[in-house]
C-alpha cells in the first residue's frame, strides 16, 4: 500500500508501528516531529481496513489540503465543513451510505453533534483519528472546548481504535491528551523532536524592521516571517515590499479567498516571503521553505516548535532566526494575564516562562528544545548560535558591586532604566535636579 499508493519504499521511523497496532484494533498516541509523516498513520490503516475512517481536523484548510492530496493519489476521501452548501454536504452523506470513500475528515463541532453520531452508527466504522489532538488539552498550547467533547467518542464507539496524533505535547498534554480522548491501554510512539539540519539563531532585537530586511536579503529561497499582531504583518510586509522583496502579509483579517490566492501563491513559489500570524502555516506542506524568522517571541515552546517546523522539510539546510527584546515579555505577560479564563491563563503564563527561558538561555538552544519535550540531551548540537559563537563570560564581582552600592544609593526606589542611566552617568535632567550624578557609583 505504501508504495503502490503513495510512492514510497519505505516507512518513516515509527509509521509501521503504528499501523500495525490499529490494525490489531489498539488505541495510539502518536507524538511526532512536523513534517514526520503523521498522516499516513492513519491514512494506510484506512485503506487497508474494510469500513469508513474518520479525520477529526481544526482547520478547513487543513481538511482541504489533505484531501486534494488524496485525491492526487486516487483515494476517495471528502471533507464535511461550513464552506460547503446543504446540497455538497448531502451528496456526501449519500457517498458514505454507498461506501464511496475511506476517509472522511470532519470537525469536531460537527462529528459531535447528534444527529452525525447517529448517521456513523448506521455505518461501518474502522478508526478514528483525532488530529492535532493537543487541541484537547488544557495543558495543550492551542487548546479548543470543542476538542473536549471528542472523549465521549468511546461511549458510542467502543469498538472503533482511536488514534490521537501531535507534533507537539510536553508530559502533561500528553498524558491529559490520553485521558480526555478516553484512549485504553494505547500504544504510545514518541519519534524524536531533533530537526538536526535547521539552525537555530538569535539575535537580540534593536532595529527590528531593519534587521529583517538585512537578514531577508541574504537569503535564497521561500521564508515566513511571524508577527504577534496583524498591525505588524501589514507594517512589515509593506516595508519588505517597497524594497522589491517578492513577500505578501497574511492574517485572518483578511477576505478567505484572498488568504487561499496567497497560501496557493507561496506553495507554488509565486511568492518568496509570507509575513503572518499564527493564522498562517498549520498544514502547509512546502518542502523547500529555507527560513522561519519569529519577529516576536511566541506565547509558548510548542508553537515556536511547531512553527520553525515548517522549515527544512526536505532535510536541506535552513534557519529558525528569533528576534529577542526582554521587554516584549512583560507585554506579553500582560496581554495573557487578560485573558477571560484564570486557570487557562495561569497555564499560558507557565508556558510563557519556558519560552522566555529558552530566549535568555545561555547554553545549546537545541539542549533546552529537546529537555523541554523529555528527550534529554547531554551533548552540544553544533548548529545553534551558542554552540557557534558561545558566550564569553568575565569576572563581574566588581561591576555587581558597583550596581547594588548604587541600589543603595538611590535608597532601592528607582526603575531599572534610571538605575542604568546613573550607572552609566547619563546627564539627564531629572537625574541632575536629584543630584543623582554626583554619586560616587
Amino acid at each position: 500500500m505504501l508504495k503502490n499508493t503513495f510512492g514510497y519504499d519505505q516507512f518513516r521511523d515509527g509509521q509501521s508501528e503504528v499501523i500495525s497496532s490499529v490494525l490489531d484494533k489498539q488505541d495510539c498516541l502518536v507524538l511526532m516531529p512536523t513534517g514526520g509523516g503523521k498522516s499516513l498513520c492513519y491514512q494506510i490503516p484506512a485503506l487497508l481496513l474494510p469500513g469508513l475512517t474518520i479525520v477529526v481536523s481544526p482547520l478547513i484548510s487543513l481538511m482541504k489540503d489533505q484531501v486534494d492530496g488524496l485525491l492526487t493519489y486516487g483515494v476517495n476521501a471528502a471533507y464535511i465543513n461550513s464552506n460547503l452548501t446543504y446540497e455538497d454536504i448531502f451528496k456526501i452523506y449519500k457517498g458514505m451510505q454507498d461506501n464511496q470513500y475511506k476517509l472522511i475528515y470532519v470537525a469536531p463541532e460537527r462529528l459531535m453533534q447528534l444527529e452525525f453520531i447517529a448517521r456513523l452508527k448506521s455505518l461501518c466504522i474502522s478508526l478514528i483519528a483525532v488530529d492535532e489532538a493537543h487541541c484537547v488539552s488544557h495543558w495543550g498550547h492551542d487548546f479548543r472546548k470543542d476538542y473536549r467533547l471528542l472523549g465521549q467518542l468511546k461511549n458510542h464507539f467502543p469498538d472503533v481504535p482511536i488514534m490521537g496524533l501531535t507534533a507537539t505535547a510536553d508530559l502533561a498534554t500528553r498524558a491529559d491528551i490520553s485521558l480526555q480522548l478516553n484512549l485504553k491501554a494505547p500504544f504510545i510512539f514518541k519519534g524524536s523532536f531533533d530537526r538536526p539540519n535547521i539552525r537555530y539563531n538569535q539575535v537580540t532585537k534593536y532595529k527590528a524592521t531593519d534587521q529583517v530586511i538585512s537578514f531577508v536579503e541574504q537569503q535564497e529561497g521561500s521564508g515566513i516571517i511571524y508577527c504577534n499582531s496583524r498591525s505588524k504583518v501589514d507594517d512589515l510586509a509593506m516595508a519588505l515590499a517597497r524594497k522589491g522583496i517578492n513577500s505578501a502579509g497574511y492574517h485572518a483579517g483578511l477576505e478567505p479567498n484572498i488568504r487561499d490566492i496567497i497560501q496557493r501563491d507561496f506553495i507554488q513559489d509565486k511568492i518568496d516571503i509570507i509575513v503572518a500570524t499564527v493564522a498562517f502555516g498549520m498544514g502547509i506542506d512546502k518542502s523547500n521553505v529555507r527560513f522561519v524568522l519569529h519577529f516576536d517571541l511566541p506565547r509558548s515552546i510548542e508553537s515556536y516548535y511547531q512553527e520553525i517546523g515548517r522549515a527544512g522539510r526536505d532535510g536541506m539546510p535552513a534557519e529558525a532566526l528569533l528576534l529577542f527584546d526582554e521587554k516584549d515579555t512583560s507585554r506579553i505577560k500582560q496581554w495573557i494575564s487578560s485573558g477571560e479564563n484564570p486557570e487557562r491563563n495561569a497555564i499560558e503564563l507557565q508556558k510563557f516562562a519556558a519560552m522566555e527561558a529558552f530566549g535568555e538561555a545561555q547554553t545549546c538552544r537545541r539542549q533546552v528544545l529537546l529537555n523541554y519535550f523529555a528527550e534529554y540531551s547531554a551533548g552540544h548540537c553544533g548548529n545553534c548560535d551558542i554552540c557557534l559563537d558561545p558566550p564569553k563570560a568575565f569576572e563581574g564581582t566588581v561591576e555587581a558591586q558597583k550596581v547594588l552600592s548604587c541600589i543603595l544609593r538611590l535608597k532601592q526606589s528607582v526603575a531599572s532604566q534610571y538605575l542604568i542611566d546613573v550607572l552609566r552617568g547619563k546627564q539627564l535632567k531629572k537625574i541632575i535636579e536629584q543630584q543623582h550624578n554626583e554619586l560616587s557609583t
